[in-house]
């Protein structure tokens, strides 16, 4: 009876001891496969970090040398005669040499807007220096007030003195009729404004405007 039993016994343990060989092996190899794994992951995940590392050292210099852009920008002040004035544009990008010098796109000015006569300046570009308040105006520069109007290449027009002067032909007309001359100046709050230069022009002092 005893030696039936273990018969039958026989087969199945050899069937354990297989299956049991058999995850041997496989832990044997997991052992071997898995730190090989690990490995690569690691290496992959260190490459990863230094690329990026490498790339964004690489791009910051440009970000930060990148110039500053002002979309629908507002300077406003006051000149020593108490005079409001407004310069805004269509945009603006500050110079990386010079924060304080600012480069316009399509600027323009209002001086006086809450006096009786307000003075509108225009052009096509320009640049205003924060530091010394002086804007500088280039391209089809229109300057208009309540009693005169004109066109010209260029203006300078300092916000603290509230002096506007420029170099260049200057066409217009005032109370008194029209006007040519080759450079110019207005002072003394807009009232007395100088012309020179092949000065020529009609005059019609009784002329509506």
């Amino acid at each position: 009876m005893s030696a039936l039993a273990y018969e039958a016994r026989g087969p199945a343990s050899a069937l354990a001891m297989a299956r049991w060989r058999g995850r041997s092996r496989l832990i044997r190899r997991l052992r071997v496969i898995l730190p090989v794994i690990i490995g690569v992951i690691v290496i992959g995940l260190t490459a990863m970090v230094v690329y990026n590392t490498v790339s964004g050292a690489a791009a910051a210099p440009e970000e930060a040398d990148a110039p500053i852009r002002l979309v629908n920008p507002r300077f406003m002040g006051r000149d020593d005669q108490g005079r409001s004035f407004i310069i805004s544009a269509n945009s603006a990008v500050r110079d990386e040499n010079d924060y304080q010098r600012v480069v316009l796109d399509r600027p323009a000015m209002v001086l006086d807007g809450e006096g009786l006569s307000p003075m509108r300046l225009s052009a096509q570009s320009g640049v205003f220096h924060e530091g010394d308040g002086v804007l500088r105006l280039q391209g089809d520069v229109s300057l208009n007030d309540q009693d005169a109007s004109f066109d010209t290449g260029s203006a300078v027009f300092d916000t603290s003195t509230g002096v506007l002067e420029g170099e260049g032909l200057i066409t217009g007309a005032g109370p008194l009729g029209e006007i040519r001359a080759k450079s110019y100046g207005v002072y003394d709050n807009g009232q007395r404004m100088v012309f020179k230069g092949g000065v020529s022009g009609v005059l019609t002092p009784n002329a509506p405007r």
